[in-house]
């Protein structure tokens, strides 16, 4: 169970051997284990802007700068800028001020072109409608900064201009040049110690021809060679002695923190940082991404968004919440040395089918450690055979180096408790239980389960601290949770199997207890 702002009272095991809270879990039913962040791939499907809800291709938002064209942030509060109209009063244009009168005249030289100026205006005054910017949160508004109102409402804002952009663009130019350079030379060496291996001899073998001159024999011109990108010169930056001096009323004038900016409003204008705040200009809104999750080591998604920026669905949503039995801390007796308290938790099953559960002890040092090399081997095994089903792509050779390698877990338990006498079966998930008039047949529970509704029951456990126990110390039990799981994806091999397949699948699960009773803290 996980609170919000709080610390993380039930935790469950990764494969890997951290601790997560089952919400931040994720369940690959094709591997059938728990992964958690560090076990998937992280893959951005899209981006987009929060505020328009605008779609834009990752190589246009690469240009952008990964940031949105019409939507801008407040420089002063961070907040999103909206686009306010007034009425303001100017002059109206003459009759044929806005067409200009073209004239040409034939010369021994060429043909000269000539515009007639527009005429003065009539004096008259229209009203003409203006926008600008204005934050609803602070009330800052584009006219603070001097800038001029628009007279479009998506029209192009004025943006501040550094001194230091020129230098700033000459840099990424000459390190993105270096970037390139460095990566041909990688593929150049990369040919050479792996040469092209065939079983059978080619053309060039047989009759002695190079490429060369089987082009020139059949007309066809020499191909190019491809030109080596050489990085771009630079000029180094010199470090200058001269400093401007420090003006004389810099300790006895007085400051006025409003026009002082502060440091989340510099950083916010990291090219330029500005000192007051007349010179903070709105910034350009920061783009969103949609990403998809894809397990490491059979490389299928686990996470998948709709692509539509609007909608907040998953095409693909295997959440561990959904498909392994949720553990929740009720309550617990104060913890006494030398004591059995009664602890109390409920276990909800998320599916769809009946879910047997078996509560066993932890596994012992060795025992881990065997699982652990089970699960590299396991690891190594698919990663081998994935690459040879590909032909040793680059990619899935890359992925498999990105396995991450179990450990052991780092959580000490200090306290015990009894394990009980037989398994039990929790119902499925049914929505509609809770209007359905039918009276469900009660069924004989052993005498550890305290009630059961729908798909939850809650349970009596008899605790106690291990000797030894600091009265500082966390109180923390663990148990290893057996379940049955109706896996629904059928596989191709060459034997069919009749529908759904029943599993059982296990995971340990970690419980802070508290502190003991001396403290005053027997329950989180």
């Amino acid at each position: 169970m996980a609170f919000f702002m709080l610390p993380n009272v039930v935790e469950y095991a990764c494969v890997c051997g951290l601790l997560n809270p089952l919400t931040k879990l994720y369940f690959c039913r094709y591997c059938m284990k728990l992964r958690c962040g560090f076990c998937v791939c992280h893959e951005v499907d899209s981006h987009f802007c929060s505020n328009c809800l605008e779609n834009i291709p990752s190589s246009e938002a690469k240009i952008r700068k990964n940031r949105c064209n019409t939507c801008f942030n407040c420089p002063s509060c961070q907040h999103t800028l909206s686009v306010r109209a007034s009425t303001s009063i100017v002059p109206a244009p003459s009759a044929g001020s806005g067409e200009a009168v073209k004239a040409e005249e034939g010369s021994a030289d060429g043909v000269q072109k000539k515009e007639s100026t527009p005429e003065p205006s009539t004096g008259k005054q229209i009203a003409r409608k203006m926008y600008y910017l204005s934050c609803l949160n602070c009330r800052w508004s584009s006219r603070d900064v001097g800038i001029p109102d628009q007279t479009v409402a998506t029209g192009q804002w004025p943006e501040s201009e550094y001194a230091n952009s020129t230098r700033f663009s000459l840099l990424l130019e000459h390190y993105q040049s270096v970037v390139l350079h460095e990566k041909q030379e990688k593929q150049e060496l990369w040919r050479r110690k792996t040469p092209k291996q065939s079983k059978f001899p080619s053309l060039t073998d047989r009759t002695g021809l190079t490429v060369a001159m089987i082009r020139r024999q059949m007309g066809w011109p020499d191909s190019k060679a491809q030109v080596k990108s050489t990085p771009l010169p630079i000029n180094k930056s010199v470090a200058s002695e001269t400093v401007d001096e420090l003006p004389a009323d810099i300790f006895t004038k007085e400051l006025t923190l409003n026009n002082i900016t502060t440091l989340q409003q510099r950083l916010s204008h990291s090219a330029k940082q500005p000192f007051t705040v007349n010179k903070l200009f709105p910034q350009h809104k920061l783009l969103s991404i949609k990403r998809s999750l894809r397990c490491r080591q059979c490389d299928h998604n686990v996470i998948k968004s709709e692509y539509n920026p609007s909608s907040i669905k998953y095409r693909i949503a295997m959440f561990a919440a959904y498909h392994v039995p949720e553990v929740r801390f009720v309550q617990c007796e104060p913890l006494v040395q030398g004591q059995d308290s009664i602890l109390t938790l409920k276990i909800i099953n998320p599916t769809i089918n009946d879910m047997t559960i078996t509560i066993m002890d932890l596994p012992m040092e060795e025992e881990e450690k065997l699982m652990i090399e089970e699960l590299k081997l396991a690891a190594e095994s698919s990663a081998s055979s994935s690459l040879m089903i590909s032909g040793l792509t680059s990619s899935l050779a890359k992925q498999a180096t990105l396995l991450e390698d179990p450990r052991m877990v780092e959580r000490k338990v200090n306290g015990t408790f009894r394990l009980p006498d037989s398994s039990f079966i929790i119902n499925h998930r049914d929505d509609s239980a809770e209007f359905d008039e039918v009276v469900q047949s009660q069924q004989e529970d052993p005498k550890f389960i305290i009630w059961r509704k729908a798909n939850q029951i809650a349970m009596k456990l008899a605790v106690q601290p291990r000797e030894g126990c600091n009265p500082d110390e966390e109180i923390v039990i663990g148990f290893s949770l057996q379940y049955t799981y109706v896996n629904t994806v059928v596989e191709k091999s060459s034997t069919p199997t009749k529908g759904p397949q029943k599993q059982a699948l296990t995971t340990r699960v970690y419980i802070k207890l508290g502190k003991l009773s001396g403290n005053d803290a027997a329950s989180p």
